[in-house]
């Protein structure tokens, strides 16, 4: 029997307003324009949170996602946590046929959409409320799959609680019919048994105020194994797709892992995530909402307001998208409507945009600060200096042609070749694949804050002679590069 703890209405409220940013986190590339599942980026899906079983050892994919973070919880206080997870579903197209059989076939075309054979994400949930302060221990109030009940006498010191999950396999079938009544085929949805943990314990920290570090574990330990020939395919139907935690303490407040208070910056570098980073959530100013996602947010992440709904793409660019969505043609709308439930609300939507909604789309200013006007003679523009405040080419004390920077003790200069290391800072992916590659030193740049850059171009770029005469280098600080010579 499935057991779930149902929040109490503060909590429900405050969850409410984190899922808004984390609903983007678990639709994060669920259907991508054209939204269509004939579409090649739609055949290589959930790449992100997925949770495999421990069974898939394929480079890359992982069976838990672990996060740390601190808190400092008021007398009494209550943990409220709930795991969101995709269980993948497949979806399979069967026609009709003369005897009275059904068949799989590619596709089930009716007048107003195309229905194809395609994976759909079922959302999960697995919700648990426990005591911060009590002590934790055996006391039978997890349920076998799902949860504890609401205010037990399970605590998070110690060892902490253990709550096991599982969502049995399943089958369900929906009769397809044309416009006129008429049956024409059926499709069968199919979900595989999936089952894991949940560990939450917490440990209080040496320091000047009272902090503990909470660590919560999601781990799939779902039995299944692969068979000879099975792919990432096979293995996704028994995953935890796009999985991530929210945590919510009713009185007392989280600590920012990304701008911690200064006394805390030694506690915060003993954190460890893994597969996951957790973010302080819902609006600025308040702590008491965490947002741990397998995507790396800010702090307080959210929706932009113009937002019109969900578009599984990127939500930053939600004109283009919905441009582009109208710009469909008439077969592509019905195959993408036949795609998916939700990329059929995409096209829906863009095709019932007011005129009002897309001028929002077009922009929109978040915020303005004064500029102090220069003065200048009589007559003359206040928002137009005679002078830049400052103007590269009419310094003498700058010139990138001819300026060095010391590296390791050598000087490194315009037509310098150095190795790039930009795995020393955290850096994007597109430099992890810089990572060891020559480079030549095309300027030495400083800024006017008293910042050098090196600007360069890789070696063996078909490129390069391109980039150098568009002046569009690649930059690095001098801890990023180490000179060639020392290699």
């Amino acid at each position: 029997m499935t057991t779930t703890t149902v929040f109490t209405p503060d909590t429900e409220a405050r969850f409410a307003v984190a899922r808004q940013a984390a609903d983007a986190v678990l639709f994060e590339g669920y259907v991508l324009y054209p939204y269509r599942a004939s579409a090649a980026k739609n055949r290589f899906r959930w790449q992100f949170g997925v949770l495999v079983p421990p069974s898939w050892n394929a480079a890359g994919e992982h069976s838990r996602q672990h996060t740390e973070c601190l808190m400092e919880p008021r007398p009494g206080a209550e943990l409220a946590v709930e795991v969101r997870f995709l269980h993948v579903r497949r979806r399979t197209a069967e026609a009709l046929r003369e005897d009275g059989t059904y068949a799989p076939v590619p596709e089930l075309r009716l007048a107003e959409r195309t229905l194809t054979t395609w994976d759909e994400g079922v959302e999960e949930r697995i919700t648990l409320t426990v005591p911060v302060d009590v002590p934790g221990g055996p006391d039978g109030s997890s349920g076998p799959d799902g949860s504890s009940g609401r205010g037990g006498p399970c605590g998070l010191d110690g060892e902490g609680i253990t709550v096991p999950f599982s969502r049995p396999a399943a089958e369900e079938t929906e009769e397809v019919v044309d416009a006129d009544g008429r049956v024409r085929g059926r499709l069968v949805r199919r979900r595989e048994e999936i089952s894991g943990v949940l560990r939450i314990s917490a440990a209080e920290l040496d320091g000047p105020y009272r902090v503990r570090k909470l660590s919560v574990t999601v781990e799939n330990t779902g039995s299944w194994s692969p068979l000879p020939g099975d792919d990432r395919q096979a293995a996704l139907a028994y995953s935890l797709v796009a999985t991530h935690t929210l945590l919510r303490l009713d009185a007392g407040s989280f600590l920012s892992l990304t701008d911690p208070p200064e006394w805390a910056r030694g506690a915060v570098a003993s954190c460890d995530n893994r597969q996951t980073w957790p973010v302080l959530a819902g609006e600025p100013g308040r702590a008491d909402l965490v947002l741990s996602s397998p995507i790396i947010l800010d702090d307080h992440p959210a929706i932009a307001p113009e937002s019109p709904g969900a578009f599984y793409d990127a939500t930053e660019i939600d004109e283009i998208l919905a441009l582009r969505t109208t710009a469909l043609t008439d077969e592509e709308k019905r195959e993408a409507r036949g795609t998916d439930a939700r990329a059929a609300a995409v096209i829906d939507l863009a095709d019932t945009l007011p005129q009002e909604v897309w001028e929002r789309l077009h922009g929109a200013v978040r915020g303005l600060r004064e500029i102090t006007r220069p003065t200048g003679p009589a007559g003359a523009d206040p928002l137009v200096p005679d002078t830049p405040w400052w103007d590269p080419a009419g310094d003498p004390t700058v010139d990138p042609d001819r300026d060095h920077v010391l590296v390791a003790g050598r000087a490194v200069r315009a037509g310098s070749r150095v190795l790039l290391r930009p795995r020393l800072r955290r850096t994007d992916a597109q430099d992890l694949f810089l990572d060891g590659r020559a480079a030549l030193v095309e300027a030495v740049l400083h800024d006017v804050d008293g910042g050098v850059h090196i600007a360069v171009t890789v070696e063996d770029d078909p490129g390069a002679d391109i980039r150098r005469e568009q002046g569009r280098f690649l930059y690095f600080q001098p801890d990023e590069v180490q000179p060639l010579e020392d290699v």
